[in-house]
C-alpha cells in the first residue's frame, strides 16, 4: 500500500513537470520558428556551434520553468500576502512605505536595467558627454539607476493611492504621458532614447511578479475594489515615470 502510495505521488511529480516544460517548450516556439526560418529560408545558412544553441536551448526551456513555477510557489503569494497584511493592519503609512521599498528595491536589483546602466555609462564616455573613467562610468550607471528605481519607488506609491482612492486610471495615464512628452521637449538629446528605453527594463523578471501580486492583493481585500479592473495598473506608472525622471536626470548631468 505505501509503495503504491509512493508510486502514485512520483508519478504525479513526473507528469508534473513533464507538464511544466511542455509549457515552457510551447511558449519558445514561435521565437524558435522565426530564427530557425530566417537562419535558414532566408540566409540560407548553417546555424554556428550548433550544438552550443542546443544546449542553450535546454537550458533556457528549464529556466523558463523554474522562473514560472517561483513566481507561482513564492513571489506572487507573499507579494498579495503582504498587502493583505498591511491593509488589515490599517496603517496608511506602512502599506505606503512598503509600496515604495517595494518598487525602489526591486527595481535596483532588475539584472536588465543593471545591463542597460553599465551600457549607457559605456556609450556616453565613449562620446565624451562624461569623463572616460572607471569611477565616472560608475557614478553615472549608479546615479541611472537610483533615478529609475526611485521613480518606480515612487509609481508604485501613486498607483496604490489610485486604488485606495478609486482615481480613474486613463487620468493618470493621460497625465504621465503628457509629462513625457513635455520632458522630451526640453531634455537633452543625447538622453531621451536612454529615457524611453528605461521605461522598458523597469519592467522585467523581478518588478513585474511582485509589484503585480502587490496590486491584485490590496485590491482583493479592500471594500469596493475588483482584482480584475483595479488590481491592474501598476505596472503602466512603472514604465511611465522612469521616463520622466531619467530625462530630468539628463537635465542635470549634461
Amino acid at each position: 500500500m505505501a509503495l503504491r502510495t509512493h508510486t502514485t505521488a512520483a508519478w504525479s511529480v513526473v507528469t508534473g513537470i513533464t507538464r511544466r516544460l511542455g509549457s515552457a517548450l510551447a511558449d519558445l516556439v514561435p521565437i524558435i520558428v522565426v530564427v530557425a526560418f530566417f537562419q535558414v529560408v532566408v540566409l540560407r545558412q548553417p546555424f554556428p556551434q550548433l550544438g552550443e544553441i542546443l544546449l542553450g536551448g535546454v537550458l533556457v526551456v528549464l529556466g523558463l520553468m523554474l522562473f514560472v513555477e517561483g513566481l507561482e510557489i513564492g513571489l506572487f503569494p507573499i507579494g498579495e500576502a503582504m498587502a493583505d497584511a498591511l491593509a488589515q493592519k490599517g496603517s496608511l503609512f506602512w502599506l505606503i512605505a512598503f509600496s515604495f521599498a517595494l518598487g525602489f528595491s526591486t527595481t535596483v536589483a532588475e539584472p536588465a536595467l543593471i545591463a542597460v546602466s553599465d551600457e549607457a555609462a559605456r556609450i556616453a564616455a565613449d562620446g565624451d558627454l562624461i569623463e572616460n573613467s572607471d569611477g565616472s562610468r560608475a557614478s553615472y550607471a549608479l546615479g541611472l539607476r537610483l533615478s529609475v528605481a526611485f521613480s518606480v519607488g515612487l509609481a508604485i506609491v501613486v498607483g496604490v493611492l489610485r486604488i485606495l482612492k478609486g482615481w480613474p486610471l486613463y487620468y493618470l495615464i493621460i497625465g504621465g504621458y503628457v509629462m513625457v512628452m513635455l520632458m522630451t521637449i526640453v531634455a537633452p538629446r543625447e538622453i531621451i532614447g536612454l529615457a524611453y528605453d528605461a521605461g522598458g527594463v523597469t519592467t522585467s523578471t523581478i518588478t513585474v511578479p511582485l509589484v503585480t501580486a502587490l496590486g491584485v492583493g490590496l485590491s482583493s481585500v479592500i471594500k469596493g475594489r475588483s482584482p480584475l479592473t483595479d488590481g491592474f495598473g501598476l505596472i503602466a506608472f512603472a514604465s511611465l515615470l522612469p521616463m520622466v525622471f531619467v530625462m530630468g536626470y539628463g537635465l542635470l548631468v549634461f
